[in-house]
This record gives C-alpha cells, structure tokens and sequence, in this order.
C-alpha cells in the first residue's frame, strides 16, 4: 500500500474496531479515528477518506473534520494563542496549527491573520506553517506556460498592481489595468498565464483565455437576460465597475461576449442596452 502522507488527504480501509474508535490501516500498528469523528455506519473494511496529523502526544491520529490547507498549500489563518515558542493558528482542527517563532517575519499577534505555509518539520515530522514564504517560491524552473489556467492567491501590493502566487509555485503580476474588482491579500480565484517574459517574469489576468472565456460568459449573458424579461440596461458606454458588480466579468470580456453574441443573432443592441433576440 502507499505510504500514508502525514498533513494531506488519505482513503484508509478500515482494520480493526474499538471502544474508542477505528484503527485505519496504515500498514502498521494503525491510525486511530476517534469515535466521534467516525461515521455512524462505518463499519470494517469500509474505506474512508481522512485527515492525517499529529496529535499532542506525537501520535498520528485521523479525522474526517475538513482541514483548511494541506501541507504545500499556502493560505491566510488566523492565530488563535502566541507563546513564547511560536504562534498558533486556527486550521479547522481539533489541535492547532503551530508557527515557530523562527518562521514568523515580525511576530505575530492574536487575532490577527497572516499568510502562511504549510511544511512538514523535518525533526519533529509534525505538520507545522511559515510565514516566510518568499524564498519558497521561485520562477527558475516553470511549471506552468503561456494560456495555462492556474490557481492565484493575492499575495502583496505591488507599484504594477497586485504580485500574485501561482499555483503555490511561482509570483506574477497581475496589473492594475487588468483589475475590475477589489483585491484582499490571502484571496484566491482562477486566473491563467498571459505572458512569460524572457527573464521568466509572469503577467497574469484572472478569468479564462481567449473564447473559451467568450463562450462561459455567453452562457452567463443569455442566462441573466432570460431571468430580466430579455433586456438588461449595460452597453459599450457603461461603467466598467456597473459591469463587473452586475456580469462578474470585465468591460473587455462583456463587450466581446456581446459582439459575438450579437454576430450569433442571439441579441440585439439599443440605445441603452442589450436585448434577447427571440425566434419567431
């Protein structure tokens, strides 16, 4: 069987019972479910997808209660204690998420929310989160290339607009002309991969490439037309942020998706906005 992997998501078959819980089958002594996050009808043999973490007394333990972020992921938690060792951090588990004060950029306080990363401490081998996560990104060897849809996490303002994490893998920028909506650090949305500059820096825009952006937001047009009697007040003229609060899209993406709607023969424009074209 395959390891188990400490900090991420496992489906384990179900070896043994106990007053206590289940022992999952790890191909050693087991890993215990507690009794309370066991399923009603769980049963031996059954196979059950879990979370694998240490508990406080360094054992591995399982739960079915929905983590925040795996071990890889980057994301913004808030603490919830600090000691003099470290911080810690809500996670959605029953046992804290721990940041070592050497991790920390300049201390953290509680109550407060800060991006982190999760790592698997190499001593303890316990799941454990960084907030210095700069030099665990790197644009030296991409994963990713020009069209790819990838995932963006707001990492920081920047002089060009928003600096953003790439598949928790690399940074690009996302240009204030290219914004339609407001940004908050730790947000994460879809976006893909405009350019790749020569010395590897990254332009990026959120939404879908090309027509196949065109052709989600027709649907998403016609829809919303459908549901107002078949007119909807927006044309070239209106205010892009009118736009984006009602479409979810940008003034460029709406006026291309109308114009090609409107070659289609699926809407017509007036005076003041558009209107669904009806078959007779």
């Amino acid at each position: 069987m395959n390891p188990v992997q400490v900090g991420q998501y496992n489906t384990l078959k179900v070896s043994r019972k106990v007053d206590f819980g289940f022992y999952l089958d790890d191909g050693a002594e087991g890993i215990l479910l507690p009794k309370r996050f066991a399923p009603r009808t769980l049963r031996i043999g059954d196979e059950l997808a879990v979370f694998v973490y240490h508990d406080s007394d360094n054992r591995l333990i399982a739960t079915t209660q929905k983590a925040k972020a795996a071990v890889g992921d980057i994301v913004k938690m808030k603490v919830v204690s600090v000691t003099e060792q470290g911080a810690f951090l809500d996670w959605g588990l029953m046992k804290d998420l721990f940041v070592p004060k050497s991790k920390q950029v300049s201390g953290m306080h509680e109550g407060k929310e800060y991006l982190v990363k999760l790592y698997i401490d190499e001593q303890t081998g316990r799941v454990a989160a960084t907030e210095k996560i700069e030099s665990l990104l790197s644009n030296d060897e991409l994963s990713v290339k020009e069209k790819d849809i990838v995932d963006l996490l707001v990492y920081r303002q920047s002089e060009l607009g928003y600096v953003m994490i790439i598949n928790n893998r690399h940074t690009g920028v996302l240009h204030a002309n290219e914004i339609f909506t407001t940004l908050h650090i730790g947000d994460r949305m879809q976006g893909f991969i405009k350019t790749i500059r020569p010395d590897n820096k990254i332009d990026v825009v959120l939404g879908k490439p090309g027509f196949q952006k065109v052709e989600d937001e027709s649907g998403k047009i016609l829809r919303l037309l459908a549901e107002n009697n078949g007119y909807l007040p927006y044309h070239d003229k209106s205010d892009p942020q009118q736009i984006y609060d009602f479409f979810g899209m940008s003034k460029k993406t709406f006026k291309m998706t109308t114009g090609n709607l409107y070659k289609q023969q699926k809407i017509a424009f007036t005076k003041t906005g558009i209107q669904l074209v009806t078959s007779e």
